[in-house]
């Protein structure tokens, strides 16, 4: 499934996903933190990002992170091996087909997963399947509909519209965030709740400025220029000119907003 993966696998992008961790830890993961003792499966686990958060915020913890990739899953145990943290294990694995038992885990958590997968209520079911009773499941997802910037431009909006619509044409959803509830309900999850996760930036947080709207967001769409010329979703001038618009965004008039979603359910 690499192939599905809208990103890429580019060392660009692993440096992104760095980037778009550290910078996020706080006001995604301040509140995920697991049990001593308790079982964790992080799904989807790529170069390791996220999992270095979780390992360091619940270190008595036990987490098993799986990936399909096995070029991702190389990086994400050099990753945490340099980061000194034992408790983790990693195996190379299929959402849709995971090599465990009925109920092995006390928890699951999955980061920017959902969005790239055609089918994300049969993965949250195939994920119920290992979740041991009364145990939880956290879902974080962003939603590009979300993303509004001062100053506007329709061209900026226009490049952003490409990576949404290239993702849906590969079979994901880059608005899936907003969705999370229904998912989670149709999926036979109980007790959810999700709750909004905005990042608001402007050129008095010179740290979101570079780790989030630059090194992040923009760094993602302008990612997938190859794939927006050669589908002709837009002319390179006017695409060209929707990046540079977004980094206009980055001034010290500029404003750039964007919400995440968190969902936490149990079974």
């Amino acid at each position: 499934m690499k192939k599905k993966y809208v990103h890429g696998y580019a060392a660009r992008e692993s440096v992104r996903l760095v980037d778009q961790a550290n910078t996020l830890a706080e006001i995604l993961h301040s509140d995920t933190v697991y049990p001593a003792g308790s079982t964790v499966l992080e799904v989807g686990c790529g170069v390791g990002a996220q999992t270095i958060i979780l390992a360091r915020n619940s270190s008595n913890a036990k987490f098993t992170a799986i990936d399909r990739s096995g070029e991702s899953l190389r990086a994400a145990r050099e990753r945490v091996s340099s980061q000194g943290f034992t408790n983790v294990t990693f195996h190379q694995g299929d959402i849709f087909h995971l090599p465990y038992e009925d109920e092995s885990f006390d928890h699951v958590f999955l980061c920017f997963v959902l969005e790239h997968l055609p089918n994300p209520i049969e993965a949250l079911l195939c994920l119920r399947r290992v979740l041991k009773q009364g145990g939880t499941i956290t879902v974080i997802e962003g939603d590009h509909g979300s993303t509004y910037f001062h100053p506007d431009s329709l061209s900026a909006r226009k490049s952003i519209q490409c990576l949404i619509d290239i993702q849906a044409d590969m079979g994901g959803n880059a608005l899936i965030g907003r969705q999370l509830y229904p998912l989670l309900r149709k999926a036979i999850y109980n007790n959810i709740r999700v709750s909004p996760r905005m990042i608001y930036v402007d050129s008095s947080k010179p740290h979101l400025i570079e780790g989030f709207t630059k090194n992040t967001f923009i760094a993602m769409v302008e990612g997938v220029k190859e794939q927006a010329m050669r589908s002709g979703l837009m002319e390179e001038g006017d695409w060209d000119q929707g990046i540079k618009d977004l980094y206009k965004t980055t001034g010290e008039d500029g404003a750039f907003i964007y919400t995440f979603f968190k969902g936490k359910a149990l079974k």
